[in-house]
């Protein structure tokens, strides 16, 4: 049966709602804020907790954030079970849609000193030595 695109906009809600609310409640754990955190998300923590003694932190993080997607996806009116959305976690190069990754600029390459195609620089002394005659020279000149 074809989703329907209400409901598809439904699920990546709830999607990014329950990535979301994992993460904060995972950090806010770490930092003990646990006890501070609401009983859903403590419920949910513990489950996570329990996941982590069978399987990866990877895949117990994804099998908590589903879980809560689907819990949220009722939450927020979707009709049905809740359509499947690729995983983020499988495959981590496609575009998320508001991250974009840092790469460093390509290295400029140096000018190289040639003869004629170099700039001439005087050096600062030279300057300073010739504005010193010139300032000497009109104060000399206009007494």
């Amino acid at each position: 049966m074809p989703t329907k695109a209400a409901d598809m906009l439904i699920a990546r809600r709830a999607d990014t709602r329950a990535r979301a609310d994992f993460a904060t409640w995972k950090m806010m754990a770490k930092l003990n804020g646990f006890s501070a955190l609401p009983a859903e998300a403590q419920s949910f923590l513990e489950g996570y907790r329990q996941l982590l003694a069978t399987m990866t932190e990877d895949d117990a993080s994804e099998a908590t954030i589903q879980l809560m997607y689907k819990r949220y996806y009722a939450e927020m009116g979707g009709s049905g079970t809740p359509p499947q959305l690729p995983s983020r976690a499988s495959d981590p190069t496609k575009d998320s849609g508001n991250v974009t990754a840092f790469r460093r600029p390509a290295p400029r390459p140096k000018a190289v000193a040639s003869g004629s195609a170099a700039k001439p620089r005087l050096p600062v002394a030279l300057i300073f030595i010739c504005l010193a005659i010139v300032y000497v020279s009109i104060r000399y000149f206009w007494r």
